[in-house]
């Protein structure tokens, strides 16, 4: 049975995606060999804040190699031109893995939940099923300032990236040392916007934190 429950888990491959329902006969067979889904959920956050730190180190890099090159002196433009692009994939990629990670988290909060929730009415003693309810209540509220955050951190990454991707199209399109002075403008642009993701994504690794540490008491 516990082969074929793992088998099944397997199978099901990219559960996030999935309607609710399979979402939820995803995370049932893994309760089936004993792994609960408040346990899937803390690691999946943790995960998810993992991915944000490395977004964080990777756009701060993207900056530092943009800066660098607006200040470029002289020597091979091309080969600027490409750590800079390396950069920009990079980020891209970086953002890509945050938002997967966020999809998850979303996937298996909703499952705990409404198992959570249907399990309410199971419970005989009013004042457990009350305190339950609470504590349901006070959870899902914290989960839901969790995802804000994350998602706040997920919409401020497409706009760092368009003008990354703006200003390498651009370089790729003339590259000569006349490039760099109409890249000029666009440097505060980018800081600022790099600037205040960076501040997101710390707030949403801090509200991971209080999250996470508020399912282990």
């Amino acid at each position: 049975m516990r082969l074929f429950a793992i088998m099944f888990i397997l199978s099901l491959g990219l559960v996030s995606s999935c309607t609710s329902t399979i979402q939820d006969a995803y995370f049932d067979m893994w309760e089936s060999i004993g792994i609960e889904k408040r346990d899937i959920l803390v690691d999946r956050v943790e995960d998810a804040q993992e991915t944000q730190q490395e977004a964080q180190e990777q756009f701060s890099s993207a900056l530092e190699e943009f800066s660098a090159l607006i200040n470029f002196d002289g020597g091979e433009l091309e080969d600027v031109y490409n750590e800079l692009n390396d950069q920009y994939q990079a980020s891209k990629e970086a953002a890509e893995e945050v938002s997967t990670r966020i999809d998850k988290v979303e996937s298996v909060a909703g499952s705990l939940f409404r198992e959570w929730e249907s399990e309410l009415d199971e419970i005989s003693n009013a004042n457990l099923r009350r305190d339950s309810k609470r504590k349901l209540d006070t959870t899902k509220a914290k989960y839901q300032n969790l995802l804000k955050s994350m998602r706040k951190v997920e919409a401020s990454m497409p706009p760092v990236l368009t003008a990354l991707n703006d200003n390498v199209l651009y370089l790729k399109h003339n590259l000569n040392a006349n490039a760099i002075g109409a890249l000029q403008g666009e440097l505060n642009t980018i800081q600022r916007d790099v600037k205040t993701l960076l501040q997101q994504m710390s707030a949403a690794i801090k509200e991971s934190d209080e999250f996470i540490a508020s399912l282990k008491n």
